[in-house]
């Protein structure tokens, strides 16, 4: 039965390619036809004309049509010059007459030549008409006469099979015969199979339907019905927590990053809702379902990071919402839960080794309780007194202060260090917030903070070990002194003291590892004091108009600060902590350089900012390597000061023209993707995450610096404005450099989506692959691309749009399939099937955006890959008939069919050529 069925599709799919192939040999022959029967139909005219004595009024013939029955030689006459066949030739019929002359009638060897001439042009094989009145012709051996006949049976098969393939639904004729036979074969297989099991992931999946269901709902009724709507958004939102709660602990469905990340998700929505309605409760409820998630999801693994990276998230939520809405309540909360659950933690399980992973988080906590009063007061229109919150006010330094303490573990000389920046920091709050009558209590309340915890950094510290050099100070005043006397002997002295300074710190370099405390001890400070001579005598010789010794001096002075600074992180900082506060300090000094630019501009100061932004790079690398990822340790917190720092020496030299400023910004630009890259490989390994999820967190901040490039351009040229767009075209190189080597790498790696299923183009990595091209394509067609990339785009982007579904048909099989990742998947049984499908899609596409454009190569081209596709389903596809991957294949390929037989039924006309333009000009004027 089988063979049987097998037999009779065969029979079914060759059909049409044999007319197919008919079809073309025939589209061959017809113009042929079409012009030798036109000049036969010229030559009847001429002869009838020449026997008759009356003029006669001769219409533009009609060419004959191959494909329309034949006429015997008796009805030839009146068919063609008779009887109208149009309404044109009706009106023609009906006009005057006007009479004419007719020259003389050629002689008859000249009529015969020219007739026998005509008979040898026409083919064999297709029957002329006949003429209407047999004229007399002389007696001669070389008249020919033609003797019409019926048209034979190969004929009548051509015009059956050209009627088949030029009138009614030609596609879906076909696509209905393949699909037929994949319904008959699908139908014989799902009676075999077992269907519709609802394991408990369709279950969850279901209950998640039905909550987000209600969400929508809830949120469509917000303005009808709000107290309904509140309660329903916030139930659905619970709903959804716990059904990650049971995927989670009860089943083992989700990994607990993935649950606690949903679970982020969620909370983070509950709280825009809450922003967005202005509604406090819900806002209450997301912020106490967001602080006990941590709890509900703990897996006991202690991990200290986490939970204080979650809370920081958190907390920075609050703090927008702060921003927008004043709630107290909601603060209160925050704060309580954050230094609570903190001050638990820190009884129960800290100790001196899990500092620097504490340190930073504390900082953080500290800055933006900080902020939130400061927020509420500059927000505020009412009287100042009514906007101060005295718990966060004054419980924020009191609580994190004593937090500090035990961290540090009572080490008095860090303690007061730590009170004087903190009385700094609200020395400069204070500062700023006196400046307005409505905050004006609220910067006393700062004051008063300031004076009390510098008070307290006295007794706290200890006398510094450090000691001046006095001959670098000496020298610089010299200097100074014979500079304003303008007198060389005074100069000349300045320097050498200087120099003799640095020969005796240099002298002492056996000494420089006895130091025991960093920053006040004897090394650093002679080093300090030599770089502020060597830049204070820049200064100096810069004024006096001596600007290469003033370069020399400069240089001198930054070498020293450079040496201070290094020596001390290297001497006294951790392995991991070395690449942070080297970044930390290249801040520091990019941005001390970029502020005296501000002030004093020097071509110097610019190449030092564009060569700090440099040196940070081969630092992410570094932190890379000491502690996993940039922002790692200390690296977050370093990253966050490089990025005030860099932002601020760029807005320093905004006004600089040159290639310093420019080169520096276009550093920055470049760093940043870079730094965020490396974060998010490291992200993805800590997931878990699968290789395709590391290849779309790589490319993200590559292709953010993109679009902004290509959409948003005056956001990366701030702060230079219209100075930097030169540098446009080249930032853009080099980011497509960076996400092209990517978007190679992805198609010759089996990238996969895990733990989400793996959908062809909806994946991570090819969704990143689409994105480059989408942008690829806008930077093509703008006026900013090389005009290389412009003569080329159409080219480069179809090639590179093919290899992406290619590349993508093939990853589809190796993941669905399981048919391995090696030099065996494009033999494979699965990767022809899906090949099959992939060009029938892709041919459909040809055949319908042709006829509907007109494009007559687009067309032929979609229809040589649909028959293309349908050769190979009788010579290949067919025996998989009993299997769903054959299955697929003829039902894919007939419901594409039946797709383009509704889209675009008939081929688009073809266009005439110059050659016989004026013909079909007039084949169309007849029949209209």
């Amino acid at each position: 039965m089988e063979t049987m069925v097998g037999l009779v599709v065969l029979f079914l799919l060759a059909l049409p390619v044999g007319l197919v192939i008919a079809l073309v040999w025939i589209a061959r022959l017809r113009r042929r036809v079409d012009s030798l029967e036109h000049r036969l139909a010229q030559w009847q005219a001429s002869g009838a004309g020449a026997a008759d004595a009356a003029a006669v009024h001769s219409p533009t013939p009609t060419p004959f049509r191959a494909w329309e029955p034949q006429q015997d030689a008796s009805d030839v006459g009146v068919s063609a010059f008779g009887e109208p066949d149009s309404p044109r030739a009706a009106d023609l019929q009906a006009a005057p007459v006007s009479v004419v002359t007719m020259p003389p009638s050629l002689p008859a060897d000249a009529f015969a030549s020219s007739a026998a001439r005509s008979a040898g042009d026409a083919p064999t094989s297709s029957t002329a008409p006949a003429q209407a009145q047999p004229q007399p012709q002389p007696q001669s051996q070389q008249q020919p006469h033609y003797i019409p006949s019926e048209p034979g049976p190969i004929a009548r098969a051509a015009s059956a099979v050209k009627r088949w393939f030029t009138e009614g639904n030609v596609p879906v004729k076909v696509g209905m015969l393949v699909l037929l036979a994949g319904v008959a074969s699908l139908l014989k297989y799902a009676s075999d199979q077992g269907w519709m099991r609802m394991p408990i992931e369709l279950r969850l999946a279901g209950i998640s339907v039905f909550a987000l269901a209600g969400l929508v709902f809830g949120w469509k009724q917000r303005e009808q019905r709000p107290g309904f709507a509140l309660a329903l958004q916030g139930g659905a939102i619970g709903a959804l927590l716990l059904t990650v709660f049971a995927a989670f602990k009860l089943y083992g469905l989700l990994g607990a990053g993935l649950a606690m990340g949903i679970s982020v998700v969620l909370i983070a929505g509950m709280c825009v809702l809450a922003v967005v309605q202005d509604s406090r409760t819900l806002a209450v409820l997301g912020v106490l379902a967001g602080f006990l998630a941590p709890i509900w999801l703990s897996t006991g693994s202690g991990n200290h990071v986490g939970l204080f990276s979650y809370y920081a998230v958190l907390n920075a939520g609050i703090v927008a919402i702060a921003w927008m809405r004043p709630w107290r309540v909601l603060n209160l909360l925050g704060f309580a839960f954050t230094f609570g659950i903190g001050t638990l933690w820190g009884a129960l399980q800290y100790t001196p080794a899990k500092f620097a992973s504490t340190e930073p988080f504390l900082l953080l906590f500290f800055a933006m309780y900080v902020a939130i009063p400061v927020l509420h007061a500059r927000r505020g229109d009412g009287s100042a007194g009514k906007l101060i919150d005295g718990s966060l006010l004054f419980g924020t330094p009191l609580v994190a202060f004593a937090l500090q303490a035990r961290l540090l573990e009572g080490d008095r000389l860090p303690l007061a260090l730590c009170a004087v920046a903190v009385a700094a920091l609200y020395a400069g709050l204070a500062s700023w917030l006196l400046r307005r009558a409505s905050t004006r209590l609220l910067g006393q309340a700062h004051a008063m903070l300031a004076v009390g915890f510098a008070t307290l950094a006295i007794p706290l510290a200890l006398s510094a070990r450090a000691t001046a050099s006095v001959f670098a100070l000496e020298g610089v005043g010299l200097l100074w002194l014979g500079l304003r006397q303008q007198r060389r002997i005074p100069q000349i002295s300045g320097v050498a003291l200087q120099l003799l300074a640095a020969v005796g710190v240099a002298f002492g370099v056996d000494a420089w590892g006895d130091d025991t405390v960093a920053v006040a001890n004897a090394t650093c400070m002679s080093t300090l004091l030599l770089a502020i001579a060597g830049c204070a005598s820049a200064w100096f010789l810069r004024d006096a108009g001596h600007p290469r010794r003033a370069l020399g001096a400069y240089l001198w002075g930054l070498g020293w600060w450079t040496l201070c600074g290094v020596h001390e992180i290297l001497r006294f900082a951790d392995l991991r902590s070395e690449p942070d506060l080297l970044l930390g300090f290249t801040a520091l000094s990019l941005w001390l350089a970029a502020e005296v630019h501000r002030r004093r501009p020097a071509t110097a100061r610019v190449w030092t900012v564009m060569s700090g932004l440099a040196l940070a790079a081969p630092l992410a690398v570094w932190q890379g390597e000491a502690h996993t990822q940039p922002f790692a340790h200390w690296g977050a917190l370093a990253w966050g000061v490089f990025a005030v720092a860099g932002a601020r020496a760029l807005w320093c030299l905004r006004l600089q023209q040159g290639a310093g400023a420019m080169a520096a910004q276009f550093i920055w630009w470049l760093l940043w993707p870079l730094v965020v890259s490396l974060g998010a490989a490291w992200l993805a390994d800590a997931f878990l995450l699968a290789n395709g999820w590391r290849c779309a967190l790589l490319a993200a901040p590559w292709l953010l610096v993109a679009m902004l490039g290509l959409l948003r351009w005056p956001w990366l040229a701030w702060p230079q404005g219209a100075g930097f767009d030169p540098a446009r075209s080249a930032l853009l190189s080099c980011v497509f450099a960076v996400l092209g080597i990517g978007w190679l790498a992805v198609l010759l790696d089996p990238v996969s989506a895990a733990p989400l299923p793996w959908l062809p183009l909806l994946n991570p990595a090819e969704l990143t692959q689409l994105a480059v091209l989408a942008l690829l394509a806008r930077w093509a067609w703008s006026a900013s691309a090389p005009a290389l990339l412009q003569r080329w785009r159409v080219t480069a982007l179809g090639v590179l749009g093919w290899a992406l579904i290619t590349g993508s048909t093939l990853h589809s099989v190796h993941h669905w399939g399981g048919v391995a990742w090696d030099s065996a998947l494009i033999g494979a049984t699965l990767s022809q099937t899906s090949l099959t499908i992939v060009w029938s899609v892709l041919g459909v596409l040809g055949w319908v955006i042709g006829s509907r454009r007109g494009q007559r190569g687009l067309w032929l081209g979609g229809a040589l890959l649909m028959g293309l596709v349908l050769a190979k389903l009788v010579l290949v596809d067919r025996q998989h008939l009993g299997n769903l991957l054959g299955i697929g294949s003829f039902m894919a390929y007939g419901l594409l069919c039946t797709v383009v037989g509704y889209l675009a039924p008939a081929p688009p006309r073809p266009l005439a050529t110059e050659g016989t333009a004026v013909e079909d000009d007039g084949v169309e004027k007849d029949q209209a």
